[in-house]
């Protein structure tokens, strides 16, 4: 790690929403801007970009006036838990349905977690369905299964 950053963390945060905000300009850039009247569809992903890269440099920056804590081992099995909760909901949400595909990702995703028990994870699952379906299915009216057809419904 190099002298000058005292923080690393807000280094590498800044690092990576600078990165993403860049991306987002550059992605952008192919889509009409329009005006802040008539705002074409390349205008929101730009001012959101360049305000990600705005927050990006100045944590940057802070890393190198403020001293911090250092970065910590790399958590392979929370990251694997966590994408792989999010993969699993992909795969199951068309044939088991949103309510059971959900909560099976919040129980998995909550599995990283070191305080994790399976009482309250299966409290937040339930709750975060029920909402869930409410919300998207019912209030919004998205065409979602609430239980797929894997389960006779």
């Amino acid at each position: 790690m190099s002298v000058f950053i005292k923080h690393p963390r807000d280094f590498f945060a800044g690092l990576m929403y600078a990165s993403v905000g860049i991306g987002a300009i550059v992605m952008a850039q192919e889509y009409n801007m329009g005006t802040s009247v008539r705002m074409g569809p390349g205008y929101f992903p730009t001012l959101l970009g360049g305000f990600l890269t705005l927050i990006g440099v100045i944590s940057m920056i802070r890393s190198f006036l403020h001293a911090g804590e250092t970065i910590g081992a790399f958590c392979w099995k929370e990251i694997a838990l966590v994408l792989g909760s999010v993969v699993l909901f992909g795969v199951l949400a068309r044939g088991a349905g949103l309510a059971p595909s959900l909560m099976l990702m919040v129980l998995v995703s909550a599995w990283a977690s070191d305080r994790f028990k399976l009482g309250t994870a299966l409290a937040l699952a339930v709750v975060s369905s029920v909402f869930s379906a409410l919300v998207f299915v019912k209030g919004l009216g998205l065409p979602f299964a609430i239980v797929g057809p894997w389960f006779g419904m």
